[in-house]
């Protein structure tokens, strides 16, 4: 998709000062509706539009803050941190998957204010056990991950 195209399919369904972060489905936008009825009318607008069953995560710019103030590791050149998006019990299951998998050194992983975060070396994100785990059909509409710089240019943007 392209994300001038969901953002407009966002300003349709009446929502303003509509933006895309990166080009990886992080839109940001205001509303005076309550976040339930947000992710209804948001999933039904994408999924009339793209023909296909959308599924979305609504956060608020202070649950945006505070995937970003709750990081746990350092930053670090040889590594990227990512952070998962998701159901409320996705942390703890995240963190199951995490605890049964192989590590590759200086792999991590850490639960902050019940939100999952992974550090793992950079170049092996797909390679790492624990990234094929992420995968898994099963899990397709319980979380998205994004890279927790990615969360310091939606914060940019909203502010």
């Amino acid at each position: 998709m392209k994300m001038a195209e969901v953002c407009q399919v966002f300003q349709e369904a009446g929502m303003s000062h509509v933006s895309s972060v990166l080009a990886s489905g992080n839109i940001v936008f205001s509303s005076e509706r309550d976040v339930v009825d947000l992710k209804l009318l948001l999933e039904e607008a994408m999924s009339r539009h793209f023909s296909y069953e959308a599924f979305l995560f609504v956060k608020s710019q202070e649950e945006t803050r505070l995937f970003w103030d709750s990081i746990p590791f350092e930053k670090h050149p040889d590594f990227h941190v990512y952070t998962f998006v998701g159901l409320p019990e996705i942390a703890d299951l995240l963190m199951h998957e995490f605890d049964k998998a192989n590590k590759i050194a200086g792999e991590k992983a850490q639960i902050i204010n019940h939100i999952f975060y992974w550090r793992v070396p950079k170049g092996n994100t797909l390679d790492a056990t624990f990234g094929k785990v992420l995968g898994k059909k099963a899990l397709k509409d319980k979380f998205t991950s994004r890279n927790v710089n990615t969360f310091e240019k939606i914060l940019k943007k909203m502010e």
